[in-house]
């Protein structure tokens, strides 16, 4: 309960400041206070922006560690060294759009000239529900097919990335092929576990947990397909008993047991650090069923910028195309911009994908995704169904308890936040 009252009161706490009150001063003298956290933004194009706009600027650039949303939310409702421009992580941007008064609109600066560069669906994530935008987009997490083409071939399954991509192109594909990879490679699973499943097909729609009229639909139709699929995936037998980052995993991993996953673009950057020595062995794929995303986050600037006009130059140019494709090959941070796809820097052969140009996969991926709504309260509704499908596939919990305990759960913790059944 106490996770469910977090993410639900985030998207109230902003709720707290108070309309029309004067506007906190957000730098002093000549800064401009960026914060971002770890990882949110290539370091070399920070360097580069503060660089560039010296003259007329000092752009102090803080990391934030911890908790970066509640020390956000704490500081902007403390109306005391606010910073100018802020990251939003991608999975909180529905708790910020209820209180986009705290934020500038980014269209009044002249941010609608530049939408046709940036992915729509991202774009979208970022408008409130009174129209305004509050977030220019960072980067994206298109889902792909990571796996092993010399293990596939042993199971006489295709191996080849266009292949993989068209002939396991449908869950029930994916699923059948699961099955002859245990069948032909004895003690070998096409995934770790089930919850990769359940979360990539809840990505792949466009509703989520709670729809627009705020009532909880984790009950309905959809989410109960994603469920029964993650399920499925369990009873035929395809994924391990094996917890995900485990010495287990990565030993299995190595070892050719654990050869395929579904995950997000910056995923690469996990496999090239957690699995030196397998350098080479992957390939990358589309992701059966259909496109899906898994993080990306954006900029924004707050009420409490005194040059909110200079913060919206410094923003676009750290967010165009060239600068996206920087962050992308120092940071993994999969660009926004259609445009970064076709440059040079992105598109070179990957040794540790065997040579392959993973772009191919890549872009596709992310301009297909479909265009979501996302609920302040998915987060803390979607949580005990994620927690369940866990048990399912981790404790071999029957699956019809552990469905009824987590509509449980949705129901006592919609009532706490107010959210209709």
């Amino acid at each position: 309960m106490l996770r469910a009252g977090l993410a639900g009161t985030a998207a109230t706490a902003l709720g707290g400041l108070t309309t029309g009150c004067a506007v906190p001063t957000g730098s002093t003298g000549r800064n401009m206070v960026l914060w971002y956290w770890s990882g949110g933004l290539g370091d070399s194009v920070v360097k580069s922006a503060a660089a560039r706009y010296e003259d007329s600027v000092r752009l102090k650039a803080v990391q934030i560690g911890g908790y970066y949303r509640s020390k956000l939310i704490t500081t902007m409702a403390g109306n005391a060294n606010i910073p100018d421009i802020a990251g939003l992580k991608g999975e909180d941007m529905a708790s910020y759009l209820p209180n986009s008064d705290q934020f500038v609109d980014l269209r009044t600066l002249g941010a609608d000239r530049l939408k046709s560069r940036y992915l729509d669906w991202k774009w979208q994530q970022a408008v409130a529900p009174d129209g305004s935008l509050i977030g220019f987009p960072i980067d994206v997490g298109p889902v792909v097919h990571y796996y092993q083409p010399a293990v596939f071939e042993r199971a006489g399954l295709a191996s080849e990335p266009a292949d993989v991509s068209r002939e396991l192109n449908t869950w029930e594909k994916f699923f059948a092929a699961g099955e002859q990879l245990r069948k032909r490679v004895p003690g070998t699973r096409i995934l770790t576990d089930v919850n990769s499943v359940f979360e990539m097909s809840i990505g792949q729609g466009t509703t989520r947990f709670v729809d627009e009229d705020r009532t909880f639909i984790g009950d309905g139709p959809r989410v109960r397909a994603c469920w029964d699929r993650a399920v499925e995936a369990k009873r035929r037998g395809i994924v391990s008993n094996i917890v995900t980052g485990t010495p287990d995993s990565i030993a299995a991993t190595e070892k050719g047991t654990l050869p395929s996953q579904l995950n997000a673009s910056w995923a690469a950057g996990d496999l090239k650090l957690a699995y030196p020595r397998t350098k080479g062995r992957w390939r990358v794929a589309a992701c059966p069923g259909g496109p899906s995303n898994v993080g990306g986050s954006f900029l924004a600037i707050t009420r409490a910028c005194r040059e909110p006009e200079r913060a919206f130059e410094i923003i676009t140019w750290m967010l165009d195309a060239d600068n996206q494709a920087r962050g992308f090959t120092e940071a993994g941070l999969f660009p926004s911009t259609p445009a970064s796809y076709r440059a040079k820097r992105l598109r070179q052969p990957d040794p540790f994908f065997g040579g392959q140009i993973t772009m191919d996969v890549f872009g596709p991926a992310a301009q297909q995704i479909p265009v979501a709504f996302n609920s302040p309260y998915d987060v803390a509704l979607g949580q005990p169904i994620r927690d369940e499908i866990k048990n399912v596939g981790v404790l071999g919990k029957d699956p019809k308890t552990a469905w009824e305990d987590a509509m449980k759960s949705c129901r006592r913790i919609a009532k706490h936040l107010g959210v209709n059944l």
